[in-house]
């Protein structure tokens, strides 16, 4: 019998290696695509350039020139006035002094908000206590009211207690926890394993022991980036700072920087002092997202925070 042509030529195994060349014309959605994304990083880092470039120019020839892209007269003075590095130009800017108090507020509130939270956040995912839903329903609730509102009776307080112009009338409202610290923990406490926690009490240890040596040593992720979050926010408040710490003593450098504005011996603004201070003070921010930009996203897209 003669043999088919099938059997005549076998068919080659096919070569996973070789390329698939795709025929298609011109791929217009993936181009519009990167398009859209460099428009939105442009509209998003415009603003720092131009606040660069009104730093690094001088004050008389800015106003001559205001709509320049480029820096009117470049100058590094605005920077070293800011850092107190030259005399006589009639502006004061202690930096050093505000960026330590910045620090120390924003330390104390991030460090305390960890502890406190971490603890509260725990509770509510592991102990069995009457009314615990609803309790934790009850936070929940508070991220729906504006910040604003408590403003007045919070200051009443802080009044009363006689802490205008100190830290800890500064960090008095949010020393303890906030609603959004303690949910960003539980989400992620929920997702532990039982196991762990269940062999630990078999051997003898207790509820706080549990939480000191299992949980806390396998949240390190989420309780930095809780850190984070709370020490940026901090960083950048102004409205309370403002309403009770402006005095020299406490003064952060949002505040400081508001202060620096109205320091006018021109008689104008100082635009580009103010603008250099105010890159200066983002700057540590920026080193932030940076180096744990990435670890930030991981750890909310984690406990499943949008």
């Amino acid at each position: 019998m003669a043999t088919s042509a099938l059997e005549r030529e076998p068919i080659a195994p096919a070569n996973d290696d070789e390329p698939v060349h795709h025929k298609g014309g011109f791929p217009a959605g993936k181009v519009i695509a990167w398009l859209v994304v460099i428009l939105l990083a442009v509209i998003t880092l415009f603003p720092f350039y131009w606040a660069m470039r009104t730093a690094l120019s001088t004050q008389r020839d800015l106003l001559s020139d205001p709509a320049t892209f480029l820096p009117a007269n470049f100058t590094w003075d605005n920077f070293r006035t800011v850092l107190n590095l030259e005399e006589g130009t009639g502006r004061t800017f202690n930096f050093w002094h505000y960026l330590k108090n910045t620090v120390i507020v924003s330390t104390i509130v991030s460090v305390s908000q960890i502890l406190f939270s971490s603890m509260a956040a725990f509770a509510l995912a592991r102990l069995n206590f009457p009314l615990r839903d609803k309790i934790f329903v009850l936070f929940l609730s508070a991220l729906m009211i504006p910040g604003i509102v408590l403003m007045i009776p919070n200051f009443v307080l802080i009044y009363d207690l006689g802490w205008i112009n100190t830290y800890q009338g500064i960090v008095a409202p949010k020393v303890l926890m906030t609603p959004f610290a303690i949910f960003f923990l539980r989400q992620f406490f929920l997702g532990i394993n039982r196991d762990l926690e269940e062999a630990a009490y078999l051997d003898g240890a207790g509820f706080f022991e549990v939480y000191r040596k299992i949980i806390i040593p396998l949240s390190q992720g989420p309780l930095l980036t809780l850190g984070i979050i709370v020490f940026v926010t901090e960083w950048n408040e102004y409205l309370w700072p403002f309403l009770v710490g402006r005095g020299e003593d406490v003064r952060v450098l949002t505040v400081a920087l508001s202060v620096f504005r109205s320091q006018t011996p021109a008689g104008s603004p100082d635009w580009p002092g103010l603008m250099a201070g105010t890159l200066l003070a983002a700057l540590p921010i920026m080193l932030i997202f940076v180096f744990f930009g990435r670890r930030i996203a991981t750890s909310i897209q984690f406990t499943g925070v949008k």
